[in-house]
């Protein structure tokens, strides 16, 4: 989608969106928790508005953001448990074995023999060492940055901080497909790849705001990455 180039040392993964269609995973989670607490489905379009609104890359913020503007008063703490309760079923058993991993086959293996891989995303620990450990077993990303690692979350920059103490000297790039990703790219003055898929009004709007805060590339998904580093 953006014929940019990026220089990186080091590529900073977010993962939902990026590295893992959550379609029916944390996205399926979040119409179920909003539903179940208000009786009102909460169509995916819905989800990916909220998302672009920016403020709540926090799927538990957002299901509770979605609950209340439906008019019902829930504490966050048992939206929470309700969510993983649906997410992580009863032995990691729930619709997060639904994910789906979207690098193609050698893909990241290829980037890796050339740049340094990592990871910084919301996810809880668990829930990122799950999903690696099933998908990405033979890839090293290091560090693997996740929410508990961090003093504030996305957007604000804590995670990228993070990672650059952690390769000093070294030029970092991160790939998100969310507004609040854009804005943490910005605020650590790092350059930010935004995956935006091709079709759909929202994803058109999506590229914009991307745009508008100063992606240095744009691409459709995580696959066409190589075409815009160097």
């Amino acid at each position: 989608m953006s014929a940019a180039r990026v220089a990186a040392d080091v590529v900073v993964f977010d993962m939902d969106g990026v590295l893992v269609d959550v379609s029916e995973s944390y996205r399926e989670t979040i119409c179920r928790t909003v539903e179940h607490f208000t009786g009102r489905a909460l169509a995916r379009e819905a989800v990916q508005d909220y998302k672009n609104r920016g403020g709540l890359n926090n799927d538990w913020e957002l299901a509770h953001t979605a609950i209340r503007e439906r008019g019902v008063e829930v504490p966050l703490a048992t939206v929470i448990e309700r969510f993983q309760r649906f997410f992580l079923g009863d032995h990691d058993d729930g619709l997060i074995r639904r994910e789906r991993w979207l690098p193609q086959p050698g893909r990241l293996e290829g980037l890796a023999a050339r740049r340094r891989l990592a990871v910084f995303t919301g996810r809880p620990r668990h829930e990122a060492a799950l999903t690696l450990a099933r998908w990405a077993a033979g890839l090293l990303f290091d560090p693997v940055v996740c929410a508990e690692d961090v003093g504030a979350p996305k957007p604000a920059p804590d995670g990228l901080a993070a990672i650059r103490r952690a390769h000093a000297g070294a030029r970092l790039a991160y790939v998100g497909d969310a507004v609040d990703d854009a804005r943490c790219a910005q605020a650590a003055a790092v350059p930010f790849i935004g995956v935006a898929g091709a079709a759909g009004a929202q994803h058109d709007e999506l590229a914009r705001r991307f745009a508008s805060l100063g992606a240095a590339a744009i691409v459709g998904d995580v696959n066409e990455l190589e075409a815009v580093l160097t």
